[in-house]
């Protein structure tokens, strides 16, 4: 049996947009690992990269919990299977130890079908529905927030649908037509916004 010990350093997920597909997804992973041997240690840093992008992009689409015990009870082959492409940069390595940024780009379509196989809950875009934004909503107040949240997509017009509630934290489906009219609303009412992976995250 192998015995290592291995450092994932960070993670920073990044996105573009395109198509009918909406946000691509895909994530960067600076991982440093020690083990046996090199070629062990490249295993296991492309392993634990794969499972922490797929952690962190997927999590904004996905119940968080059902995503990770997904996850941690995929196998390596069955996760490599969802990844649509992958590169290395800085790459270094010595007899026992590999360290590299290691980007992936997810297959949407496979982990849709994968999310879905396992009840993962989700609301990822498949592609022919990906007219929805998804919306992350952090609030101090919950009732207030919600109050002043739903006041402004009335006067908006705008449909909220909502996907998932953990205690101050909502998901939210809102037409991507209307995300910027619905951002331009939350602005000027004194909602803080960001963009990450294609999500809108909005707190107050």
């Amino acid at each position: 049996m192998l015995r290592f010990k291995s450092f994932l350093i960070g993670v920073v997920c990044t996105c573009v947009f395109g198509g009918a597909w909406g946000a691509a997804l895909s994530g960067v992973a600076n991982v440093n690992v020690t083990s046996d041997t090199a070629a062990a240690a490249k295993d296991i840093a492309f392993d634990e990269a794969r499972r922490q992008i797929l952690l962190d992009v997927l999590g904004q689409y996905s119940i968080p919990d059902l995503l990770e015990e997904g996850i941690k009870n995929a196998s390596a082959a069955e996760l490599t299977n969802l990844i649509a492409s992958s590169s290395i940069d800085s790459e270094q390595q010595s007899d026992t130890t590999y360290s590299a940024n290691i980007s992936m780009t997810i297959d949407r379509e496979a982990v849709k079908t994968w999310m879905t196989d396992n009840n993962i809950q989700n609301w990822l875009t498949d592609g022919v529905s990906g007219d929805k934004c998804v919306v992350q909503v952090a609030m101090t107040d919950k009732l207030a927030g919600w109050m002043e949240l739903k006041q402004i997509a009335t006067n908006e017009n705008i449909d909220l649908m909502t996907k998932y509630i953990n205690g101050n934290q909502v998901t939210l489906e809102i037409p991507m037509a209307r995300r910027a009219d619905f951002t331009i609303a939350i602005r000027e009412a004194g909602w803080r916004y960001a963009d990450q992976n294609g999500v809108l995250h909005i707190i107050k």
